[in-house]
């Protein structure tokens, strides 16, 4: 294990943290808040710390998957960790816990949240909770990959540990290019998203920070009723434009290559806007009778389908009040999540295709034993390395799941709370059913709770097995790793 060349990428990230940190210290300071010194403070021990990192670059700069995964799932932990200090050390979330928790959350684009009162919060600090969702939404280490060249082809270990769903592959030759691609796509989209909520009428603070948790898929409102007091113009922007950064980042490089119908010819792109426009449907039909408003109803319907789908979060009305039949269609769309190579979390499509094509294929297997048969994806064959690795995750997935809700009910005599608490934030969504419903919090859990939470959400940005694999005692103690790699 390269454990030099781990701390230096650490050291990096919390360099480019700081940076980043500066950002709502002039927010506060161009609003004359006092919490503005908290992130100046957060932003000098962030870069303090960074720096001994960095001082010396090690001379062995090539790592590994397993240097890969261990060093993208410190980097989130320490990127959280040091990002929750400006809340503590403005004493607008006191404890620890529930900072850490409200960072993570940001950073995994989660959005869950522990406030009862977001609109108690400073500007400063609005502004920091929503920039997470939009730096983690691509992730830390791309950006770090796009401004520092590293390692060669081990960079995309990086990549490929940190980005989402069942595969990564480059969009270029070089690992570096491909990161200025995909940041150079998200960049763009979030201008153009910005520059339409402006002409809606929605006030400059609030359009750079709505654009951010939508980009990032976050969901970290600034108001209390999370968008419903925004106009439907503003909602329905709002609601394309999750499911736009739903969509696998490749379906715009290749319209950028205006290679059109290939972009929207692949199979995860079709599914995954059938899912949108059929659940769109159904819950429109249900709700309606209880709306009798056309527009409303279909605003609605399609603004919370791609808020859930796409594991945003934000909420345009109390969908707590819909009939149970949306609420199932709803916690079927958290597990599905949005697509493989977006913001979003979940699941992803691609994987449920890939499960739904392997069930079929095992079930043809029963009625011709003999024959041999292939998963297509897009018209090519799929490896039989991603089918392994895509039925391991779903499994560690389901266990994962079914630990935290056990742990979880030992804080809550609610069934559908623990359950959906669990699926809202190892599915990176934020809001739940019942007590964490779009009108509650998670401030309510007691620490253990709040930890398993941060886990789960840590966890399920990463894909599970980052994450996991810190806790093997062979990553730290085997003299034969580096021997065997």
């Amino acid at each position: 294990m390269n454990f030099r060349i781990i701390n230096y990428i650490l050291g990096w990230v919390l360099i480019i943290e700081a940076a980043f940190l500066l950002m709502p210290f002039f927010v506060g300071l161009y609003c004359g808040e006092s919490s503005a010194t908290a992130f100046l403070i957060g932003a000098a021990i962030s870069a303090a710390v960074g720096t001994l990192f960095v001082i010396k670059k090690p001379k062995d700069t090539v790592f590994f998957i397993k240097e890969g995964f261990v060093a993208v799932a410190l980097s989130w932990i320490a990127l959280s960790t040091f990002g929750a200090l400006p809340f503590v050390i403005s004493g607008e979330i006191p404890k620890f816990i529930d900072a850490l928790f409200e960072t993570v959350s940001g950073f995994t684009t989660t959005g869950s949240s522990i406030l009862s009162d977001v609109e108690a919060l400073s500007h400063a600090s609005l502004f920091w909770r929503s920039f997470t969702h939009w730096i983690g939404g691509m992730g830390v280490l791309v950006f770090l990959l796009a401004v520092l060249p590293m390692a060669g082809g081990s960079q995309m270990h990086l990549m490929r540990a940190e980005s989402p769903g069942p595969s990564v592959s480059k969009l270029v030759p070089k690992t570096q290019y491909t990161a200025i691609i995909l940041y150079g796509i998200y960049i763009l989209l979030t201008i153009i998203q910005f520059i339409l909520l402006i002409i809606g009428g929605m006030p400059i603070f609030d359009a750079i920070t709505i654009t951010f948790g939508t980009a990032g898929t976050g969901g970290f409102g600034i108001k209390n009723d999370s968008i419903a007091s925004y106009s439907p113009y503003c909602q329905w922007i709002i609601a394309a434009f999750m499911v736009i950064f739903g969509v696998n980042f490749n379906v715009y490089f290749l319209m950028l290559l205006k290679r059109f119908k290939q972009a929207i010819s692949g199979e995860e792109f079709r599914t995954y806007l059938g899912l949108v426009a059929g659940s769109t449907a159904l819950i429109a039909y249900n709700i309606y009778k209880n709306c009798n408003m056309v527009e409303g109803t279909l605003r609605h319907a399609f603004f919370q389908v791609a808020s859930i789908m796409t594991t945003t979060g934000f909420a345009s009305t109390d969908y707590e009040i819909w009939p149970s039949f949306s609420h199932v269609i709803l916690v079927l769309l958290m597990f599905i999540g949005a697509s493989a190579g977006s913001t979003g979390g979940g699941i992803k499509v691609s994987r449920i295709i890939l499960l739904a094509k392997r069930a079929r294929q095992e079930i043809r297997h029963y009625f011709h034993p003999k024959r041999v048969t292939k998963i297509h994806l897009d018209g090519k064959v799929v490896e039989s390395e991603v089918i392994k690795t895509t039925s391991a995750y779903l499994i560690t997935y389901v266990l994962l799941f079914a630990a935290s809700v056990l742990l979880i009910s030992l804080n809550t005599a609610d069934t559908t709370t623990a359950f959906t608490a669990v699926a809202a934030t190892i599915n990176n969504i934020g809001p739940g059913l019942a007590q964490v419903g779009p009108t509650d919090n998670f401030g309510f859990f007691n620490a253990f709770s709040k930890s398993v939470l941060i886990f789960d959400m840590l966890v399920g940005r990463l894909e599970l097995f980052p994450m996991l694999i810190l806790f093997n005692p062979n990553v730290w103690f085997s003299k034969r790793i580096k021997k065997n790699i």
